[in-house]
């Protein structure tokens, strides 16, 4: 049985899981100088969307709703990464930017999803967490921190893409940054 403080506590680490994914995309991004596609743009929203629940979890206390926001997210993630992995999903098609221990960025993606899928399905089913105990437990520190590390993560993620598309739609395999390269309509 999962007491409400435990499904915080699992959703801080929730938390920082995302922000890791997160912070690697963001970190591949300059290291490799590889720009993120439309798609991955997307799954990165999609990370983004999936750390919603666990937010409002850590300052509202565990709600069924919270995990079905999470789980709409996950499955539009899934959705975005399956739609990559079926472009490349020709033999000769070397697929889109570099594989990391021979899985592409969005392959690590779309597993990340499902796995996010089962662990949400999980915690739905451990009822305890919603019951109603005169106070809702406080979120520590670590939990917290794992909030204001995910909303910095998505900050950074989403000023990355500005730079990189501009106002405009984002081109289909980018290979400068809009807003930084001279006469390009950034």
């Amino acid at each position: 049985m999962i007491s409400p403080g435990l499904a915080i506590m699992l959703n801080a680490l929730a938390l920082y899981a995302i922000s890791g994914i997160l912070l690697a995309a963001f970190a591949f991004q300059f290291a490799l100088q590889e720009l993120p596609c439309p798609l991955c743009l997307l799954q990165r929203a999609g990370f983004a969307a999936l750390a919603i629940g666990p937010v409002l979890t850590i300052r509202h206390g565990p709600r069924p709703g919270h995990y079905g926001l999470s789980i709409l997210a996950a499955l539009a993630g899934a959705a975005f990464a399956a739609r990559q992995i079926l472009l490349h999903i020709m033999p000769d098609d070397p697929g889109y930017g570099s594989a990391v221990l021979g899985y592409h960025y969005y392959s690590w993606a779309f597993i990340c999803f499902v796995i996010a899928l089962i662990a949400l399905a999980v915690m739905l089913m451990c009822e305890g967490q919603f019951s109603r105990e005169p106070a809702r437990p406080e979120a520590g520190l670590f939990a917290k921190a794992a909030v204001w590390l995910v909303i910095a993560m998505t900050a950074l993620n989403f000023v990355g893409t500005v730079v990189e598309c501009g106002p405009a739609a984002c081109p289909d395999n980018p290979v400068t940054y809009k807003l930084l390269t001279p006469g390009t309509g950034g």
